[in-house]
């Protein structure tokens, strides 16, 4: 373990600086719209857009690194993001900041996609397990911590977005410092949405109920927060416990999950989101420490449920499409976490904040409708390899399309097989970390010029810089 550590360390502190400050951005707009009394719907749109940016993000990251490589393409995102931080302290415009978080969500989406293929491509088979627990834990801390920083910043002036832009310029320090110049480019994982939507609907239904109940948790708890007339510290640790709920749920629901049957687990789980977040829905107000007991056990529920879906769609697909399937369940979670901020703030205007937990158990009780046992001559077939070992992951807000990649659940054959390496430079259109020195720039032909004038008796011995 000391050693798996030393190795992924300087990934690990990428990943907890990036999430860091992610998570203190995340909670300073809802808390900084609020401020400025913006309606409940423009708010959404707003959280929104960052997820709709993570969604595209995929595509547009590929692209990137073929291009220029894992490295320029992660310290180019990192300076964008670290200037569209910083450009919200410069206006107020609503437009502008839809505008900021959609290139912030797109960005970090390529940065995960980095992280990812370095961490895949320095694990060896038997740590993939181990090495994206380690990831998986330095994300929760991350976002977690981003919540912790926020209890101690003094209102919600120009400070906090420096101290967030600090911490996305101090996350690429470690990658841009790597003695390991090159990582191998993986493909994405292939989308088969339409064979899916045929095998397995009411999964994908459920990612998609997950994803609307995780987005609108981060982008709209704390809007609910502020309408309970909680301080800003009080706002930093409501959030930070119950972010650091997500990581806690992980080990005893994986236990669980290896040892119960799981669409039990799953009703159960539903069950128990809508009688935990029941109470924040119907009662006006709380004292401050029932707020946060609650608030932690609606957490372990929620964060429990994504996991729980992806173990559940692995049992009922055959092992050769599974990395696709996790496509498939990412891009249904980011859709479903767009359209949670938008749905939920459309509602906070008219019918208050407590609508955000009148609606978490609303999507409790459709998800235990959904994943309730069925007479044995309707349940979906299970892969002869059922149940698959269970797998501790994040919620999908913070893995990319490569992350299938670092599950130790998949066989490593059929992760090679879905997401081929490119190991053939020339098979590219783009040079390798975008340094191809016989067509890199204006600089090659500057010293073919000069010493076209210099040696002109001697062409043949003409000597080319790299």
């Amino acid at each position: 373990m000391k050693k798996t550590l030393g190795v992924f360390f300087p990934l690990y502190t990428t990943t907890l600086l990036m999430l860091l400050g992610s998570g203190l951005l995340t909670t300073y707009v809802s808390l900084r719209l609020t401020a400025m009394q913006v309606g409940g719907m423009l708010i959404g749109a707003i959280i929104a857009a960052h997820y709709i940016g993570l969604v595209i993000g995929g595509k547009v990251g590929h692209v990137l690194i073929a291009r220029v490589g894992h490295i320029r393409a992660y310290v180019s995102c990192s300076g964008i993001i670290t200037a569209a931080v910083l450009g919200h302290g410069l206006t107020d415009s609503l437009p502008a900041w839809v505008g900021l978080r959609l290139i912030i969500g797109l960005c970090m989406m390529c940065q995960y996609m980095v992280l990812e293929s370095w961490l895949n491509d320095q694990a060896q088979s038997e740590q993939r397990g181990l090495v994206f627990g380690f990831y998986m834990a330095a994300s929760y801390l991350g976002m977690s911590l981003g919540q912790v920083v926020l209890m101690w910043q003094d209102g919600l002036g120009i400070s906090t977005l420096l101290l967030i832009a600090l911490c996305f310029a101090l996350c690429l320090v470690p990658i841009a410092l790597t003695t390991r110049t090159h990582a191998n480019h993986m493909s994405p994982a292939p989308l088969e949405l339409k064979f899916f939507l045929g095998a397995i609907p009411k999964v994908l239904a459920l990612t998609l109920l997950t994803g609307m109940v995780v987005g609108a948790f981060y982008g709209l708890a704390p809007v609910y927060t502020s309408q309970q007339a909680l301080t800003t510290r009080q706002t930093g640790l409501f959030m930070a416990l119950a972010i650091f709920a997500g990581l806690l749920a992980q080990f005893p629901l994986s236990w669980l999950s290896d040892r119960y049957n799981r669409n039990r687990l799953l009703c159960i789980g539903a069950l128990l989101l809508l009688l935990a977040a029941l109470p924040l829905a119907l009662l006006p107000r709380l004292p401050f420490a029932l707020l946060l007991g609650i608030g932690f056990v609606v957490s372990l529920m929620q964060f429990s449920l994504y996991p729980l879906v992806v173990a559940l769609a692995n049992d009922q697909i055959a092992p050769e499409r599974r990395v696709s399937l996790s496509a498939c369940l990412l891009m249904a979670f980011g859709v479903g976490a767009c359209l949670g901020p938008l749905l939920v703030g459309s509602l906070m205007e008219p019918l208050g904040g407590h609508i955000l937990y009148a609606f978490f158990a609303l999507c409790g009780a459709v998800m235990a409708a959904l994943a309730r046992p069925v007479p044995q001559a309707e349940e979906v077939p299970l892969a002869e390899d059922a149940p698959v070992p269970h797998a501790v992951i994040p919620d999908s807000l913070t893995s990319s399309p490569l992350s299938p990649a670092l599950n130790p659940a998949f066989d490593e054959q059929q992760i090679q097989e879905a997401m081929p390496v490119n190991d053939d430079d020339s098979a590219s259109p783009f040079p390798p970390q975008g340094a191809d020195p016989d067509a890199d720039t204006g600089l090659q032909k500057a010293f073919i010029l000069l010493e076209d004038d210099t040696l002109p008796e001697e062409p043949e011995k003409r000597v080319h810089h790299g």
